[in-house]
């Protein structure tokens, strides 16, 4: 019998770490190959982890609750030679186990491996600071000497983290004993710890800005698209869905708006893949639908549906969980008519759609005014690339297709 050992997977291009939810599987349970023997929550979504071939689980050496680097052993397994060798696992990845009746002669050979060597070490990750209380009147860290930025990094902090610490040096400087007296008053308040979604939310909030940001928006009229809804078969369009549709046919004609700026130059995208905000506990995930300038409205309902379904119990699909072009974010269900979204670090734009409401406007041909349905349409986006005349455009053009939803 061989003992295989089962690791943290590599979950996806940008994870390094995942933290065990819950263990699926008991000590001393035969499970079959690739079978979801963990549940584990990374910075996007909760994820499982499977077996590498069949065998019955020896111990596990991981703890639920803590966070485990890609790679990291959790557990281990008894394995057959044959079942090894079915599954592709390599004679250094497994230890060699003698069965009931067998001598250490019959299972030596050139390439034995040592049993009382342990292959893989398991290692904790330690979660990183952040989310500190913020005192009122405070101007922040301006500069933040060496020495101050040493002491940060053994505590998991980063310059957000202390936007709000009072200074006391020339010109307001925040010291080193500035920042001493501000950590040990933090055990004054009552603190919880910060989730990985959490986590990840503010490093990207972070991130994004350090880019100059600029918002412009204008009124949509929503009547001729919700009475095209009205005419659909079950399961309905939302209003979302016909904004990313739109979106996607606008970008899908003048690329370079969706474009990032490297260096000297803007890199156009190679698909129009529009990803949308969902609300999850404690954060908001943004699953991507890809090739949407090419996926007639109809299509869509269905999987669009599943993608929210799915978020929200944040277990995405890999297609869903690219990083996309653009993002639209419908904060109009939650009563808002009117938003500032931050796009992603990795993408240029962010569209916003508010809440609806009646309004009384001026109709020319018939002088006199009319209800009309009307919502905030926002658009925020990277300064660098984009100028107020073509973040217009860019609105003038997904409001004119709103108003023929038929062509979506």
């Amino acid at each position: 019998m061989r003992r295989v050992p089962i690791t943290m997977p590599q979950l996806g291009e940008s994870i390094a770490e995942a933290t065990i939810m819950r263990l699926e599987v008991q000590v001393g349970e035969f499970v079959p190959a690739d079978h979801e023997v963990m549940e584990v929550e990374t910075q996007k979504a909760v994820m499982t982890v499977t077996t590498p071939c069949a065998g019955k689980v020896t111990d596990w050496v991981c703890e639920i609750g803590t966070s485990y680097p890609v790679g990291a052993v959790l557990g281990y397994l008894e394995v057959t030679k044959e079942d090894a060798l079915r599954a592709g696992i390599a004679e250094e990845n497994s230890v060699n186990t003698l069965s009931p009746g067998e001598t250490e002669d019959a299972v030596r050979s050139h390439f034995a491996i040592d049993t009382t060597q342990e292959l893989h070490e398991t290692r904790k990750v330690e979660p990183t600071l952040s989310g500190l209380p913020v005192p009122v009147n405070a101007t922040g860290a301006s500069y933040i000497s060496p020495r101050m930025r040493a002491r940060m990094a053994e505590l998991g902090l980063n310059a957000s983290d202390l936007a709000g610490v009072p200074g006391s040096g020339a010109g307001g400087r925040v010291t080193v004993e500035d920042f001493e007296a501000f950590i040990r008053k933090l055990d004054e308040h009552h603190m919880t710890p910060a989730s990985p979604m959490r986590i990840a939310v503010a490093d990207s909030m972070r991130r994004s800005w350090a880019r100059p940001l600029a918002t412009v928006g204008t009124p949509v009229a929503l009547d001729a698209m919700l009475e095209h809804r009205k005419k659909q078969d079950e399961p309905r369009p939302g209003p979302a869905l016909y904004v990313i549709r739109a979106l996607a046919i606008a970008l899908s004609e003048n690329t370079a708006v969706a474009g990032r700026l490297i260096g000297d130059r803007i890199v156009h995208p190679l698909a129009i893949d529009i990803g949308f905000a969902v609300e999850v506990d404690d954060g908001v995930l943004v699953p991507v639908i890809q090739n949407v300038d090419q996926r007639p409205l109809r299509e869509m309902v269905a999987y669009y549906n599943d993608l929210v379904a799915r978020a929200r119990t944040r277990k995405l699909p890999p297609e869903a969980r690219g990083l996309g072009i653009a993002t639209v974010t419908n904060f109009g269900t939650f009563g808002i008519v009117w938003a500032t979204p931050i796009p992603l670090p990795e993408q240029n734009l962010v569209l916003g759609l508010g809440a609806g409401r009646k309004k009384p406007v001026w109709d020319a041909a018939t002088h006199q005014f009319t209800p009309v349905t009307e919502a905030e349409l926002t658009l925020s986006f990277d300064h660098r690339v984009l100028d107020g005349g073509a973040a217009g455009r860019l609105l003038s053009r997904i409001s004119s297709l709103l108003q023929n939803p038929e062509e979506l």
